[in-house]
C-alpha cells in the first residue's frame, strides 16, 4: 500500500479540521455519527457510506453477539460498524502497520474492548487462524486477484450459518459459496456469500 505514517496520530482531534479523504463516519449503531480518522495511505478505499448501509441492511443491522473478521481492514470501517452494532468480537487484519496502529488507537479512544487488531498478510492469517467467524469481510486491493485461493481459505473459517462479504472489481462466485445478495456502486461489485446448500 505504501505511504508514510504520521507518528503524531491522535484519534481525538476535531474531525471537522481533518481532510474528508482521511476520515470515515460510523453510520449505524451505538457510535452512529462518530467520525474517526485514519492515516493517508496509497490504495485505501474505505467502503462508502451507501455501500455500508446496504451491507448492514443485508446483515440485519443488529450483530449482537456475532464475531467478525476483516481480513483487509484498511481504514477499519467495517470492523467499527460491526462493533457499533453489537458484535462481540471484531478481528481486523491488515499488512500496513500504520493502518493497524491507527485502528487500534481509534478503538481504544472509543472504548471498543472487543476490537482485536493484527498486522499480517490476509491469506497467511487465514491459514493459521483456528477460530470461526459469523461474518468475514473481504476487500482486497483491486490490483490483486486472489479469489481462487482467498474464498476457500475464508470459507474454512466461516461459522455455521455465517456469511462472507466480498468487494471486487468484477462479479465473483465459487469456492463452494452461493451469492445471497449482490450490487454494484461505481466500479465496485459487492456481494454477500453463503455456503452453497448440499444437494
Amino acid at each position: 500500500m505504501g505511504g508514510s505514517y504520521n507518528s503524531t496520530f491522535r484519534p481525538h482531534l476535531d474531525p471537522r479540521r481533518l481532510p474528508l479523504a482521511n476520515q470515515i463516519r460510523i453510520i449505524g449503531g451505538h457510535w452512529r455519527g462518530r467520525r474517526v480518522r485514519f492515516p493517508a495511505q496509497e490504495g485505501i478505499r474505505p467502503t462508502p457510506d451507501r455501500v455500508r448501509e446496504t451491507l448492514f441492511n443485508w446483515l440485519g443491522q443488529d450483530l449482537t453477539g456475532a464475531s467478525t473478521l476483516d481480513a483487509f481492514a484498511g481504514s477499519g470501517a467495517l470492523s467499527l460498524e460491526a462493533l457499533s452494532r453489537g458484535a462481540a468480537l471484531a478481528v481486523a487484519v491488515d499488512r500496513n502497520p500504520a493502518l493497524v496502529r491507527a485502528l487500534a488507537a481509534t478503538g481504544a479512544a472509543l472504548g471498543m474492548r472487543a476490537l482485536e487488531t493484527h498486522r499480517a498478510d490476509a491469506q497467511a492469517f487465514l491459514r493459521r487462524e483456528s477460530r470461526l467467524f459469523d461474518v468475514i469481510f473481504l476487500d482486497p486491493p483491486f490490483a490483486d486477484d486472489p479469489w481462487a485461493t482467498l474464498l476457500p481459505a475464508a470459507t474454512a473459517r466461516l461459522a455455521p450459518g455465517g456469511v462472507i462479504y466480498a468487494e471486487a472489481r468484477s462479479p465473483i462466485s465459487g469456492g463452494g459459496l452461493a451469492v445471497s445478495h449482490r450490487d454494484k456502486a461505481g466500479q465496485v461489485h459487492y456481494h454477500l456469500l453463503r455456503r452453497a446448500p448440499v444437494e
